[in-house]
């Protein structure tokens, strides 16, 4: 495995241009149906990754992991999607921010929304809901691999978000798919250049490749 990146690095790249390099990579990355609670947020860190299930006979714990999240590092959690009961409220808010994580991540749903966007601290969620989840679901796993939307996702894993949802850069991809993204880019701003210049889009698409950007195999 390469060194690990910086996660600075993929700053300012928006999603779209990173699920466009995984495209070409012929790898999966956008978590559909994942979205951010407000506009305007930004995500980026590596993934802390938790797991939910039905919770048994007697209920398990429901938040406690808070207390292991690294700063600057995103919870990741998998709650298999469900929509009937939350796993994030406003008391995680408050502690994950104040301790410096870097954002959540839920494959199901979250609560007390007023409190992640009075202090503007990065959520995306498949939407709000205010039933608890405790003694309905508790945490099996903490730290293995975890799917949101389909999409697995490890320890580890670089998550970044903004207005177009999530996309999940493996660690052993992230050094190729940071220089396609980059090209993509450059590229598809040269195109705007172009067109607002006085060329014809159909142009100034040709002249880079606009087509084939993301597709796969092109370029390698």
């Amino acid at each position: 495995m390469s060194e690990l990146l910086p996660a600075s690095e993929f700053a300012g790249l928006p999603t779209a241009a990173l699920s466009d390099a995984m495209d070409r990579l012929a790898l999966p990355a956008a978590c559909q149906g994942v979205k951010p609670l407000a506009a305007g947020q930004r995500l980026l860190g590596r993934a802390f990754t938790v797991r939910y299930v039905a919770t048994g006979r007697p209920p398990g714990t429901v938040g406690d992991f808070i207390d292991d999240v690294p700063p600057g590092d995103v919870v990741v959690i998998d709650n298999g999607g469900r929509e009937d009961c939350t796993v994030w409220g406003d008391i995680l808010t408050a502690v994950a921010s104040s301790r410096g994580v870097a954002g959540t991540v839920i494959d199901g749903v979250c609560r007390d929304v007023h409190r992640a966007r009075d202090i503007g601290y990065p959520v995306y969620s498949r939407g709000w809901f205010m039933r608890t989840g405790k003694d309905r679901v508790t945490v099996s796993d903490v730290g293995t691999p975890v799917s949101v939307a389909g999409i697995r996702v490890r320890a580890g894993d670089l998550l970044v978000g903004d207005d177009d949802g999530v996309v999940v850069v493996p660690v052993e991809y992230e050094q190729e798919v940071l220089a396609i993204a980059r090209e993509i880019e450059e590229r598809e701003g040269a195109i705007l250049a172009a067109a607002l210049s006085g060329s014809s889009l159909r142009d100034a698409r040709a002249a880079q490749g606009y087509h084939e950007l993301q597709r796969a195999g092109e370029g390698r």
